[in-house]
């Protein structure tokens, strides 16, 4: 899976890419799901869930949540251009002198810029 955890997406397709605003649209990865394909997403596709009340939760109510969203709905935001663009990987030599595979976005909006830390 190419998002991880951290990384700033926007939803292009599905709950959540209907917002006239492209900022609400666009948030922060809190949890990424492999095995699922899925993403949450912070302040994307909010649920209200009605809670009774228990030992964890005492007060129960209406508690409201980020629920996954399908990885091929969200594209990652170039941090330059500010617009969703696709991901390639590269090897690329760290100070060590060893070979590290980052990711880098590449695509139409895209500038280049390398997402992953080169230590």
């Amino acid at each position: 899976m190419r998002i991880k955890k951290g990384d700033l997406v926007q939803v292009i397709a599905g709950r959540g890419s209907s917002a006239a605003d492209v900022t609400k649209r666009q948030g922060r990865v809190l949890l990424v799901l492999p095995k699922e394909n899925k993403v949450i997403v912070e302040g994307i596709n909010k649920i209200k869930k009605h809670m009774k009340p228990n030992k964890d939760n005492p007060q129960g109510g209406i508690v409201e949540y980020e629920a996954p969203i399908h990885a091929s709905n969200v594209q990652i935001v170039d941090p330059v251009t500010k617009k969703p663009v696709r991901i390639g990987y590269k090897f690329v030599e760290n100070k060590k002198g060893k070979l590290v595979k980052v990711r880098y976005t590449v695509g139409r909006n895209a500038s280049g810029t390398i997402l992953d830390n080169i230590n």
